[in-house]
């Protein structure tokens, strides 16, 4: 059998989209590509993201990156959720968790079940029912409590996670050029993207080009002159400061999202250190003001000094254009609430490698492409737009904005529905589950007027045995699991860094 020619690949820009890009491709499309990595050591990355979601272990198994390895690498823990602290109001708290609560039906979700032994006088908390949620907030941690998987994600240092991705991508034939991009040279004939002119007088040519130029957008914004969406409207921050702490005490299995006045402070516990920051809008918040909400909410002896990071919400109107697609920040910017963006990077390069123009005709595929992105991408939007417009603070005019806006027609169908009959269905992409959605909306204050009758089906005796059997059992999963530092210690510590 004759070997094909490779089709000639060049990823522009490096971090996480860069790396998780190069090694993706490597790994599962390697021996039909020739895939080249320019960056310059002179620019450097946003280097934030070091929350993610459980998504991040299907695309690992996928990839074949043992989980041991890459936690050692990274000196990552595990992360069971998030604790939002002041959101629906000032002095409340709750966690969205990653975790499935009760046991659903073909009929009905169980939140159903559950509002209507809350209007009979039983069923506890909601929390009573979710081990994750549970064993959050017992900082415990196991792969599996008894023969129950558990659905973890992790916290890492974003950092050290790309250098774990070139190691891995360089090993398995990824060429890295070190360079800057001086110039995008199109096509006169095609408007294709044609090479890209390096300093040194140096220039790369290829088929096919991968924007992971960060908030530059070197190729798809620039080059193609792909315009960007502005969401700011709905989202109104557009800065951030991160800055690294000393951990004082042992890490807990969760993101904390505490908000302020005029934004909303991360704390993200590593092995040996914590990542924080602020998220605010300049429009109600100054750097100099967020800065010091910043540096009065923090625990521990500061590591680096506060960096300032802005950003416009938003994607750009297409993704991919010509023989260019744009991964990560290149193609858009979501507040990290969510902890989404090296999700959005894998659902990414997951699409693009079932879509790969191998044929040459790229417009057809593109086109999908582009579909699928936006959709994923609004429907992220709007899961993030709930956590704020669903507030009843009134003590800031920044939350004030928030409560009174409106907001896209998708979300206020929503939370509608939600209001009125208690109904919740999954997006498209599968990403926000059912349980997502109520623990979001019950936690900052919303709950149904009405609900399904299926809550009435069974007599109140039977439903609440059943409801009890369900707390039990999450409680004596709960009391099998050893705390979070200890499984860290046995399964994945790493070697102290500086």
């Amino acid at each position: 059998m004759v070997q094909q020619n490779k089709t000639k690949v060049i990823i522009a820009g490096g971090g996480t989209a860069g790396w998780l890009t190069a090694y993706a491709l490597a790994k599962r499309l390697g021996s039909l590509l020739d895939i080249t990595l320019v960056e310059s050591d002179q620019i450097g990355t946003v280097g934030v993201g070091e929350a993610t979601i459980p998504t991040m272990r299907s695309f690992h198994q996928l990839m074949e990156i043992d989980e041991r390895e890459f936690m050692r690498a990274t000196q990552a823990t595990f992360k069971l959720g998030i604790e939002f602290n002041n959101w629906g109001g000032v002095g409340e708290s709750y966690v969205h968790s990653f975790g499935a609560i009760g046991q659903t039906t073909w009929l009905t979700e169980f939140h159903q079940y559950w509002l209507a032994a809350n209007a009979q006088g039983f069923g506890g908390s909601l929390e009573d029912y979710c081990l994750e949620l549970k064993a959050a907030k017992a900082s415990k941690f196991a792969l599996k409590a008894g023969k129950t998987p558990v659905n973890y994600a992790f916290h890492l240092d974003a950092t050290a996670y790309a250098q774990f991705l070139r190691q891995k991508s360089e090993a398995i034939g990824v060429n890295r050029v070190e360079g800057k991009i001086v110039e995008t040279k199109l096509n006169p004939s095609t408007g294709d993207i044609q090479s890209l002119q390096l300093d040194k007088n140096r220039e790369l040519n290829a088929d096919f080009f991968i924007d992971c130029t960060g908030f530059r957008s070197l190729l798809l914004g620039e080059a193609l002159n792909v315009e960007y969406e502005n969401w700011s409207h709905w989202l109104a921050s557009d800065s951030a400061q991160a800055v690294q702490t000393k951990s004082t005490e042992p890490p807990i299995p969760y993101t904390k999202a505490t908000a302020h006045s005029a934004g909303w402070q991360w704390k993200i516990p590593l092995q040996h250190r914590t990542g924080n920051g602020i998220v605010y809008s300049s429009q109600f918040c100054d750097d100099a003001a967020a800065q010091k909400t910043l540096t009065e909410h923090l625990s521990g002896d500061t590591l680096t000094q506060p960096r300032v990071i802005k950003f416009t919400t938003g994607m750009r109107d297409i993704a991919w254009k010509k023989n260019c697609v744009a991964i990560g920040l290149a193609n858009g910017f979501l507040e990290p609430l969510e902890s989404t963006s090296i999700h959005l990077i894998t659902t990414a390069l997951i699409r693009l490698m079932r879509l790969f123009p191998f044929a040459g005709n790229s417009a057809p595929l593109a086109d999908r492409f582009n579909r699928e992105t936006r959709f994923e991408w609004e429907a992220v939007r709007d899961f993030i737009i709930l956590h704020y417009k669903q507030t009843r603070r009134d003590d800031s005019d920044f939350w004030n904005y928030y409560r009174t806006m409106a907001i896209p027609e998708s979300l206020a169908h929503r939370l509608e529905l939600f209001k009125e009959q208690g109904y919740v269905w999954p997006d498209a992409v599968n990403l926000f589950r059912v349980d997502s959605w109520i623990q979001v909306m019950m936690g900052q204050g919303l709950f149904p007027e009405s609900r399904h009758g299926a809550g009435h089906i069974l007599p109140p005796q039977a439903l609440q045995a059943q409801l009890e059997k369900l707390k039990a059992f999450v409680a004596n999963n709960l009391a099998q699991m050893p705390s979070h530092s200890e499984f860290i210690a046995q399964y994945c510590a790493a070697t102290e860094q500086s």
